[in-house]
């Protein structure tokens, strides 16, 4: 598998380019900003599927020209769904920081919790982590025994922290049980692709996070 990161827009959001690294399709994860820049990342490859992670304007801003250009369905879980239209503190949340205007499409396809996404021979499976947004979630790709996971969090967990609770809709006990119940079990090699910052692993996270559940 191929993990390209984009590090878009003024909150260096990253949008990820994945696909099977056996030629086929790609999967755009938050397209956040800068169209432009990410067509030329994709390079005239068919874009599958278009996710988000969650609904907030950092990581939906490009959704709209990248679902126009490429014809992709894009998705989100149900519990964010509606956010997705207007920029008030309980949609995107654009508006409040002078972002007016920046919303995405209405989505395609309604994830939940175990569904899984089929990109080529990468089979990622969505983790519902409540906790930033009600519909935050994580996507899991896992490949031949021999291979390491791959995990690509949104801003359900960065690399030393996690996401901010204090916007409409998040509740940090909310997110420290999602953390604690879909992400703590992970295999501790699993590499971790963020919604901003650096990669880590669940090894890592487990030994430096503060957030981390602690026994």
């Amino acid at each position: 598998m191929n993990a390209v990161r984009l590090s878009l827009g003024p909150l260096e959001t990253n949008c990820w380019v994945v696909d099977d690294g056996a030629g086929g399709p790609v999967l755009l994860i938050d397209p956040g900003d800068e169209p432009d820049t990410i067509l030329a990342a994709v390079g005239g490859r068919r874009v599958a599927a278009i996710v988000l992670t969650h609904a907030h304007f950092d990581h939906v801003g490009a959704a709209g020209a990248m679902k126009e250009a490429t014809g992709a369905p894009l998705m989100v879980h149900e519990a964010d769904a509606d956010r997705l239209t207007h920029d008030a503190a309980d949609g995107t949340g654009g508006a409040a920081f002078g972002f007016h205007g920046v919303v995405a499409p209405v989505a395609d396809r309604h994830l939940h919790d175990g569904d899984e996404i089929v990109i080529g021979e990468v089979r990622l499976t969505v983790l519902h982590t409540p906790g930033h947004t009600q519909g935050g979630i994580a996507l899991l790709a896992e490949g031949p025994t021999s291979a390491a996971p791959h995990l690509f969090s949104g801003d359900t967990l960065f690399a030393g922290s996690v996401g901010r609770t204090d916007f409409p809709g998040g509740d940090g006990r909310q997110l420290a049980t999602s953390i604690a119940s879909k992400l703590a079990p992970l295999p501790p090699e699993t590499i971790v692709h963020p919604g901003h910052g650096p990669d880590t692993t669940i090894a890592r996270e487990s030994r430096i996070n503060p957030f981390w559940p602690r026994a």
